[in-house]
């Protein structure tokens, strides 16, 4: 059974230092087109962007899910890890430590921006995918 991998999207874009708060929206966007055209044998499964605050609003694209966090971002994704209506494994992208220990006790899984990094074509605000 593929896993779900429900990514942190504010710690994902955070993790490159390119400017991305000027437009937090924009690059939320261009980190769920790159993971639309992940490689998917790098890194398999079900994948559920997670959205914050002002990149809230962005659309779902097929291979990705996109989840708008009512408030916190990390509480959010709890949340759907305890919830888990899949009943498959779960990894979270995540560099947060504290979210890690929260997601680790529901029974998730953790795996880093780098590591995502690395099976998508994300160069962050200057990538022209």
């Amino acid at each position: 059974m593929e896993p779900l991998i429900i990514v942190d999207g504010a710690n994902v874009v955070g993790s490159v230092p390119d400017g991305w708060w000027r437009d937090r929206a924009g690059a939320a966007t261009r980190l769920r087109d790159a993971l639309a055209a992940r490689d998917e044998s790098a890194l398999p499964g079900e994948i559920v962007l997670v959205v914050e605050g002002a990149a809230r609003g962005i659309d779902p694209v097929a291979g990705v899910g996109v989840e708008a966090a009512p408030q916190s971002g990390d509480d959010h994704i709890v949340a759907l890890v305890r919830a888990n209506v899949w009943h498959r494994p779960v990894i979270v992208v995540t560099s947060d430590r504290g979210l890690r220990r929260r997601v680790e006790g529901q029974g998730a899984s953790i795996v880093g921006p780098g590591r995502l990094r690395a099976s998508i074509p994300y160069g962050g605000a200057t990538d022209s995918t």
